[in-house]
C-alpha cells in the first residue's frame, strides 16, 4: 500500500464527525465511517493484484534427522562418536545487516534423536575478541549476548512454536510464539544445554527433551529454523528467512521424527514456601507454612492436563512501576508460571500484538492476571485450579478453571475460561472464546467472543498481509445492552518498504470483559498507519525508519474524545545496534468532565489542543556501559509537559551488574504544577549459571513508597528451584523525605519436579 493512500485515509479518518442529532443520524455517520474504510482498503487492491507469493517460500529448506541408539553425553564437547552419523547443517545466512548475505562467520550444526530427546550439538566459529558474553544470570537477558537458537514447530503450522537458545556461558533461553510474530521468553520449561570454549569459537549442545514439548505423534515433519546473533556486528544468522523474518511462517522442515515417545507425560511437582509478613501499622505479624501442588499430565503428546492446589505465587517478580497521568488504567503484563504455560492458546483477536491490528491491550476477553489479584491489587489465594491445553488436529484448546477464595468485595467463586482457534488454509484461523465468572464482584458475568485472522506472508517483494475481525458481547448481571465490541483491521507489512495498516474497533458503554482487560469503553477506535524502512547493504548506517500513525477514539453517542497523530521523521540505527529517534505528536482531547489529572489538580470540562517533540538515543546492550536517554517537551492540556528518563547499565564481568533508571515528568498548568518522579536501581550478583542474587529498589513520589525486592534463586538441577525473597516496603507518611517501614515480608520456597 502506498504511502499516499494511506495518508488519505488518515485524513478521511480525522475528518469524521458525529451529528449530535438524533440516533438515525448517528447510525448513517456510522456506516459512513465503515464505508470510508472499506474504501480506503479497495484502493489498496490494485497493489496486492499482482502481490502473488513469490519462488522463496516458507518452507523451501529441508533436512531429515538421524535416529541414535546412543543418547550423546551432553556436556558442550561434542567428541561422541554417535555425533559422526548426525544431519549436518552448514547453511545458515545473514539475516541483518543484508538478508542472504554470507555470514561473517561459520556456524556448524548437528542433529540427532531418539525416542525421548532431540539432540543438537553447534559450533560456533568467532574470534574471542569478537565474542558478547555478559550475561551469567539465569533469568538474563540471553538475547544481548551472542547466542544460537534452536525454533521447532512440533505442529508444521506456521502459526506456532517453541523456541531454546543458549550463550556463550551456558545460560539458557527458552519461550513460546504467542502468535506467528509475538515471542514470550517468560515460558519455561525442562531442557538440558552446555557450552564450552575452543581456540576460535564456542560449542553448544542440547537435549530437548519430548516431554517438554507438544506434538502430533502421527506427524513426523516439524518447522525448524536456527538463528545466531554476533552482537558487536549486529548481525543475524538464519537457516530461513523471509524479508528478514525468522518466525514460526518461515520455518523450514525437520523430517524423519518417528517413534518418538513422551513418556507417561506426568509432571508432579510440589512445593513449600514458609513466609513471615510483618506490617507496622497496625503493628502485626503472620507467619505460615503453605504447600502447593502442580501437576502436568500429557492427556495425548499434543494434549495438556494441568491441576494445582493451594497454589503459590509468593516467589513472582515484582512489576515495574509506572506513573498514569492518563484517565485510563495501566496494563501490567502476566508474570505466574502456571498462567504463562501455554498461554499463546488464549491469545485473541491479535489485541496486544504490535502494529495496527494490536492497537494496545484494551478489549481483551481473557486477562489471567485479573485471577488472584484483589480490587486494593493486593492478592486473594487460590484454592485450586484446572487447565487443559494443547492442539487436536488443526485446532488449538484451551480450558481453564480456577476457584479463587473469598476476598473483601466478593465471596468465594470459580472463573472459568475456554478458547478453541482452528487453523485453516495456509496461516489462517478461526475461533472463539468463552469467560464465566467475576473475580472481584458478586455480580454474575460471562463473555463470548470470534474471531477470524487471514494471514499472507508470502507476498512478493517480501511483503505480508493480514486482516482480522473479532466481535464480543458480555453479559453481565443487571445489563441488557450496549455490551458487546468488534474490531476489524487490515495491515500489510514490510521489513524493507513501504507498509500500513488501519483498523476499526468499538467498544459499548457496558462492555465489561470481568476476566479481561478493557480500559476505554463507550468509544470508537479508529487507526491509520503508514511507514517505509530501509536497509543499507554498506556504510556507517544500518537501518532508516519512518512512520505516520493517527488514531481517533470517538464517542458513541457522539462527538470526539481524543485524537493523536505522531510523526516520526526518522528512526536510524548504526552497525553497532545505537539508535536514535525523533517523535512529534499533535493531540487533541476532548474532556466531558474534569480530570483530577493528581491531588489537588483537576483539569475542566472542555476542548484541549497541545503537541509534543521528543528523541530517544539507545546505545547497544552488548558494551561494558550501556544505557539510553529520552527527552520530551511540549504543551500539555492548557500548559506545559517535560519528560526527561534515562537509564545506565554497567556490566564490569559476567557476574557482576548494575542498572540505575530515572524518570521525571515537569507538570504546569493553570490549575496547578506538580512532578512525578520515578528511581529504580538494580544490583545482580551472579555466583554461577544456577545460583543468583537479584536486588531491585525503586521509588516513585506518587505513592511516596520505596520497594526492595531482593531475590536468591538456586537451581541445583533442572526441574529444582529454591528461592529466597525478602520484599520491603517503605512509606513517606508525612512526605517529608523520611521513610518508615509499612511492610517486611520473608519468604522461602522450594520446588522439585519428579517427571515420568
Amino acid at each position: 500500500m502506498s504511502p499516499l493512500i494511506l495518508f488519505h485515509c488518515l485524513l478521511l479518518l480525522t475528518s469524521l464527525r458525529y451529528s449530535p442529532a438524533s440516533k438515525i443520524q448517528y447510525q448513517g455517520t456510522l456506516l459512513a465511517k465503515y464505508i470510508r474504510i472499506l474504501i480506503c482498503l479497495s484502493l489498496s487492491l490494485p497493489t496486492l493484484a499482482y502481490a502473488q507469493p513469490t519462488a522463496v517460500s516458507a518452507n523451501n529448506k529441508s533436512i531429515e534427522i538421524q535416529y541414535t541408539n546412543t543418547p550423546p553425553v551432553i556436556d558442550g564437547l561434542i567428541d561422541d562418536a554417535v555425533w559422526e552419523n548426525a544431519a549436518f547443517i552448514d547453511d545458515l545466512h545473514q539475516v541483518n545487516p543484508v538478508e542472504y548475505a554470507t555470514p561473517s562467520e561459520r556456524t556448524d550444526i548437528y542433529l540427532l534423536y531418539d525416542t525421548d530427546a532431540l539432540y543438537v550439538a553447534v559450533r560456533l566459529f568467532i574470534d574471542e575478541a569478537d565474542l558478547t558474553d555478559n550475561i551469567l544470570r539465569r533469568t538474563g537477558n540471553v538475547i544481548q549476548d551472542d547466542n544460537i537458537v534452536i525454533n521447532v514447530d512440533p505442529f508444521n503450522n506456521q502459526r506456532t512454536g517453541y523456541y531454546f537458545g543458549v550463550n556463550a556461558n551456558g545460560v539458557r533461553v527458552d519461550g513460546i510464539f504467542q502468535n506467528v510474530t509475538q515471542p514470550d521468553n517468560d515460558w519455561d520449561s525442562i531442557f538440558y544445554v552446555e557450552t564450552s570454549r575452543f581456540e576460535g569459537g564456542w560449542i553448544a549442545e542440547f537435549a530437548i527433551p519430548f516431554k517438554s514439548l507438544s506434538f502430533d505423534p502421527n506427524s513426523s515433519t516439524w518447522g525448524l529454523n536456527f538463528t545466531r546473533a554476533i552482537q558487536s556486528r549486529n548481525e543475524m544468522m538464519a537457516w530461513q528467512s523471509y524479508d528478514r523474518r525468522f518466525d514460526p511462517s518461515s520455518y523450514g522442515e525437520l523430517t524423519g521424527l518417528d517413534n518418538i515417545n513422551q513418556g507417561l507425560g506426568l509432571d508432579i511437582t510440589p512445593s513449600f514456601s514458609m513466609n513471615s509478613a510483618r506490617r507496622f501499622s497496625p503493628d502485626n505479624t503472620n507467619e505460615n507454612f503453605e504447600p502447593s501442588l502442580d501437576l502436568v499430565y500429557k492427556i495425548t503428546p499434543s494434549l495438556n492436563g494441568s491441576f494445582t492446589v493451594n497454589t503459590d505465587f509468593s516467589a513472582t517478580e515484582v512489576d515495574n512501576r509506572q506513573v498514569n497521568l492518563s484517565r485510563f488504567n495501566l496494563f501490567f503484563p502476566e508474570k505466574r508460571d502456571f498462567f504463562l504455560r501455554e498461554s499463546d492458546i488464549f491469545q485473541f483477536g491479535r489485541i496486544g500484538a504490535s502494529g495496527t491490528l494490536g492497537g494496545g491491550q484494551n478489549g481483551r476477553p481473557f486477562f489471567s492476571r485479573n485471577i488472584g489479584l484483589g480490587n486494593s491489587g493486593g492478592s486473594v489465594d487460590l484454592n485450586y485450579g484446572a487447565k487443559v491445553s494443547g492442539r487436536i488436529g488443526n485446532l488449538d484448546i484451551g480450558a481453564l478453571s480456577i476457584r479463587q477464595a473469598e476476598q473483601a468485595t466478593a465471596d468465594a467463586s470459580t472463573l472459568s475460561v475456554v478458547r478453541a482457534n482452528m487453523g485453516l488454509t495456509g496461516e489462517s484461523t478461526l475461533g472463539f472464546i468463552m469467560t464465566d465468572g467475576n473475580p472481584r464482584s458478586n455480580l454474575d458475568n460471562s463473555l463470548f467472543g470470534a474471531d477470524y485472522l487471514y494471514r499472507n506472508s508470502g507476498l512478493s517483494g517480501g511483503r505480508s498481509l493480514e486482516v482480522s475481525g473479532w466481535y464480543q458481547a458480555s453479559d453481565t448481571e443487571g445489563i441488557s445492552d450496549n455490551d458487546s465490541a468488534a474490531g476489524v483491521g487490515f495491515a500489510l507489512t514490510n521489513n524493507n518498504g513501504f507498509n500500513g495498516g488501519v483498523a476499526v474497533k468499538r467498544f459499548e458503554s457496558n462492555f465489561n470483559p470481568a476476566l479481561g482487560f478493557a480500559n476505554r469503553t463507550g468509544v470508537e477506535d479508529f487507526s491509520v498507519q503508514s511507514g517505509y524502512s530501509h536497509r543499507f547493504s554498506s556504510g556507517y548506517l544500518q537501518t532508516y525508519d519512518f512512520r505516520l500513525t493517527g488514531r481517533r477514539y470517538d464517542s458513541i453517542g457522539g462527538g470526539l474524545e481524543s485524537q493523536t497523530i505522531l510523526f516520526q521523521p526518522f528512526s536510524i540505527s548504526n552497525r553497532s545496534g545505537d539508535r536514535f529517534l525523533w517523535i512529534s505528536k499533535y493531540n487533541k482531547e476532548v474532556l466531558i468532565a474534569p480530570f483530577e489529572i493528581s491531588p489537588g489538580v483537576i483539569i475542566p470540562a472542555g476542548e484541549y489542543h497541545f503537541n509534543d517533540d521528543g528523541f530517544t538515543f539507545r546505545t547497544a546492550g552488548f558494551r561494558e556501559w550501556s544505557g539510553s536517554i529520552s527527552y520530551i517537551h511540549g504543551n500539555f492540556y492548557s500548559g506545559t509537559f517535560d519528560r526527561s528518563w534515562a537509564d545506565i547499565t554497567w556490566k564490569p564481568s559476567p557476574k557482576f551488574n548494575t542498572t540505575i533508571s530515572y524518570d521525571i515528568q515537569f507538570v504546569d498548568l493553570p490549575e496547578g504544577k506538580f512532578t512525578t518522579r520515578i528511581l529504580s536501581g538494580g544490583i545482580d550478583y551472579i555466583f554461577s549459571k544456577s545460583l543468583s542474587w537479584i536486588n531491585l529498589i525503586q521509588y516513585d513520589n506518587v505513592s511516596e513508597t520505596m520497594g526492595i525486592n531482593m531475590r536468591l534463586h538456586w537451581i541445583p538441577e533442572e526441574g529444582q528451584e529454591f528461592f529466597f525473597v525478602i520484599n520491603q516496603v517503605l512509606e513517606d507518611y508525612d512526605r517529608d523525605n523520611r521513610f518508615h517501614s509499612a511492610l517486611t515480608d520473608i519468604t522461602a520456597k522450594f520446588s522439585y519436579t519428579f517427571r515420568y
